[in-house]
Formats: structure tokens, sequence, C-alpha cells
């Protein structure tokens, strides 16, 4: 029991604190030095740049493609049993799902190497993630029971989740190769704080008419939940020390992994540009604080079996006992501390951008002149505007969104980025990302889903990022 409200809990407090990770803003927003965290590859001209600490990199995303609170909750006279088993569980299929992922960054910085083509980043960041599947059978089973249900299976697959947090240590290097070609490369090692994962499960529950008695009951399970931390933070939560573990966990006192991103930019000629980066190709390998469960069987069981005048010869027989020791015995519950690996949920960027409009002049360390050059890609446009795509792996298959943008340089002063983007989670997804620039100092403010925002309990989804820099740009 113990173990079931640690694990519950952890649910609530990852999702509570954090949709899929798409970050379709801050990709290929070169002016925040933060867009290096989504393509490595992407085209830098700042001499150096510095987060400030806690406020560099923040991030929050949360989304629900089946309903929302509104439907409800909402005060429309309706009986709320009657929307619960109508709009959520007749209504929503088990591809839907609740998911959410927030970020933080405890430290991030980069410079310009020796080479000036060479440019290199590294920071730490506070990372949480995640999933969960509408687990449509579970719910018809618990809400209405199995009375009405004679001969239908119960799908024990339809429960997949998984979820982490974890401190990323990173360190990337974004090197101009000439001819409008930038490639990158970030290295990063994972310490785990919390991981669990229950997504390969198997087997039905279903109920036939029985020979002993009136119904038989057949359970065929291959289940199985794997955790790692979850019993640590709970000893610490009751010894008052769960801030001090999870900080020592997330500093190499966890289980530990390692990954990479890869990322390019290429200017096809000087206003067309073709981008894209590869994430989180890694994986966490956990063996520390280790806790898996299984449930693994087949069984038919048609109740208490009383046979009578023979049962009343023995008194103390607990047939309740019996039964409960036979359901055990053909379909078992162990639990081990077996190691095992995690892969991440990869993730998949790309884009395409025509440039158009003035040349703004570049704030980097050069006498050259803005509007000749020899090198393709040199030149900043005022506008810009195309598409991008976005992929990540998730346990029911690759995830996919596609956004168009609009983006708008306004001077050294200030850039706009607008997109509209289609995904699971919406079909009318509008957002809007601001880069200002005064001296030294950078704040990003982005938001999405700004429709949204006259009725936040009908929404879906929702996110937002902002973050503060110190950006040099060396003697003009």
């Amino acid at each position: 029991m113990r173990f079931q409200k640690t694990f519950l809990a952890t649910i609530l407090l990852v999702c509570g604190y954090m949709h899929g990770q798409n970050k379709q803003l801050l990709y290929d927003f070169g002016e925040v030095p933060q867009s290096l965290m989504v393509n490595p590859g992407t085209k830098v001209d700042f001499k150096w740049y510095a987060g400030i600490p806690m406020l560099s990199g923040i991030s929050l995303q949360v989304g629900s493609s089946g309903i929302s609170a509104n439907d409800i909750f909402a005060d429309d006279g309706l009986d709320i049993n009657d929307k619960v088993r109508d709009r959520a569980i007749g209504g929503m299929k088990i591809e839907d799902e609740l998911s959410g992922t927030y970020q933080l960054e405890l430290l991030s910085g980069g410079f310009q190497g020796r080479n000036p083509n060479n440019f290199y980043s590294f920071g730490i960041y506070n990372e949480g993630d995640a999933i969960g599947y509408w687990f449509k059978d579970y719910a018809i089973l618990a809400f209405e029971g199995n009375a009405d249900y004679l001969d239908k299976r119960f799908d024990l697959s339809h429960l997949k989740t998984r979820g982490e947090m974890m401190n990323v240590f990173h360190f990337g290097v974004n090197k101009r190769m000439g001819n409008g070609l930038v490639l990158g490369l970030r290295g990063k090692l994972y310490s785990s704080i919390l991981d669990f994962n229950s997504t390969g499960n198997r087997g039905y529950f279903v109920t036939t008419e029985g020979q002993n008695n009136l119904l038989a009951s057949t359970l065929n399970a291959d289940m199985q939940l794997r955790t790692s931390g979850l019993s640590a933070l709970d000893e610490a939560k009751d010894d008052g020390n769960l801030a001090s573990t999870i900080i020592k966990r997330g500093f190499f006192g966890g289980n530990l992994g390692v990954g990479v991103d890869l990322g390019f930019s290429y200017n096809i000629n000087e206003q067309l540009v073709v981008t894209g980066s590869l994430l989180d190709l890694g994986f966490i390998y956990h063996a520390n604080d280790v806790k898996s469960y299984s449930l693994n069987g087949n069984a038919t069981i048609e109740g208490i079996e009383i046979i009578l005048p023979s049962a009343l010869s023995d008194s103390n027989r607990d047939f309740w006992q019996d039964f409960v020791d036979e359901v055990d015995a053909l379909v078992p519950f162990e639990d081990d501390s077996e190691s095992y690996v995690a892969f991440r949920p990869t993730k998949l960027y790309a884009s395409l951008r025509y440039n158009f409009g003035k040349p703004v002049r570049s704030r980097q360390d050069c006498d050259c002149n803005y509007s000749v050059s020899s090198n393709k890609g040199s030149l900043k446009y005022a506008n810009g505007v195309g598409g991008q795509i976005y992929m990540i792996n998730r346990p029911r298959g690759p995830q996919t969104a596609l956004t168009a943008f609009y983006h708008r340089r306004f001077g050294d002063v200030m850039a706009v980025k607008a997109t509209y983007t289609v995904d699971k989670f919406s079909l009318t997804n509008v957002g809007l990302g601001v880069s200002m620039q005064a001296g030294p100092v950078n704040l990003y403010l982005m938001a999405d889903n700004l429709l949204a925002y006259q009725n936040l309990a009908a929404s879906q989804y929702t996110s937002f990022q902002l973050g503060l820099n110190i950006i040099s740009w060396g003697k003009n």
C-alpha cells in the first residue's frame, strides 16, 4: 500500500509541475541562446553568453488530447456522472493522453573559441517528463463493472505510462564549415532522480458462463511496472530530507546515462535555409534503488467453491484465503530489484525557411560590409517565413506536429516569431515568441495556444517559455 501511494503521488507531482516537449517557437530562433538546446547546429553570431542561474531557461508544457477540465466540470446543467461516462469513458480513445514536461536551467553559458568558426556551449538543467495514455477498458471495468459485459475481453495493454525526472549535464560544439553549413554536436550526461515505466503490458480479463458457479472469470496477464528512485524519495519524505535527497540523486547520486544531440543549418542559397536536429539519442542504466513489480500468468476462477455437506465438517477452514492462495498460485504477483535500461524519448526537428526583405546589420566583431559578402548565408534578413516538423518517440509510436511560422527582426532591439501548429492536442494552436535586447541583456518570452486563453478550463494544451541572458558580441 505504501508503494501504491508513493507511485500515485509521484505521477501527480511530475504531471502537476509540468504535451510532448515541442518547442517550435524556440527552434531556429537564433536571437535566443537557448535555441542551441533544440538545434546544436543553429547559427550564432555572439562572442559569448551567460544565462542567469534559475532564470535563463524555464519551460512548462501540459497537454490532454482527449478531454478538458471544462468538459467534466462546466456548470452546464448535466449530471457529472453522465459526463464522465459519455465524454471520458465513452468519448476518449486509447491513443488519447495526458502528458507534461518542465525544464529549468541551473547553469548555462557559451563562448567563441580561438577559431572564430567554433562556438562552445555548456550547462546543467533539471527536467521532468511524464505521459499516461487513456486506460479505456480499465475505466469501463472500474466505473460500470463486468455484470453487463459477459464475454467481453478487457484489454490489459491499455495501461501505458512512463515518467522521469533528472539533471542533465551537457557540453556542445557548434562549427561553421563554410559555404553556408553549420554543424553541431552536444554530449549529455544524465543523472536520474526518479523513473517509472509500464509500457509493455499484455493480456485480458473476461467473464463467461461458469460450470460449477454461475460465472467464471479468466485473467491472462503479462504486466510489469519498473521504478527507480521512488523508494529513496519516499523514505526521505518521511524523514524530512526530500529536498536534499533530490539534490543528491540529481548530482550523480542516482542512476546515470549518456546521450547526444545532433544538428545542422545549411543555406541552400542566400535566402533559403534548411535545418534539422536529433535530440536525446541516449539511455539511462537504472541499477540504484530499483523496484519492479510483475503480474504474470493465466487463471480461470469461478469464485469460492463450497461443497456441502462435506465443507461443514471442517469449521476452521478459511474458504476466502483458499481462494486468494489459488489465484496467487496461478497468477503470481512478484517484485524484484533487477537493473534495467530506459531509453530517452528521442526528438526530431526539421525546418525550411525563406528569408526576404531588407538585410539587417550583423552585430559580430568585424569590419565587413553587411550588404556584400562572399560567404553564403552570412546575411540576416528582416523577414523569414517557413515550415517546421517535429516528431517525438512515445510508447504508442511517434507523435508528430506541423508548424508554419513567420519571423520578424526589428533591428538589433527585438525579434518576433509567430507560429501556427497542428498536432493531436489542437488544430488552432497560435503561438508568439518575443526576444528583446537592452544592451547586453536578453529577455525572451514565448507562449503557445494563445486563442485558448479566453477559457483556460476548456483548453487541452498550454505552454510557455521564458529566460534571461547576458550576451556579448564583442566590439564592432
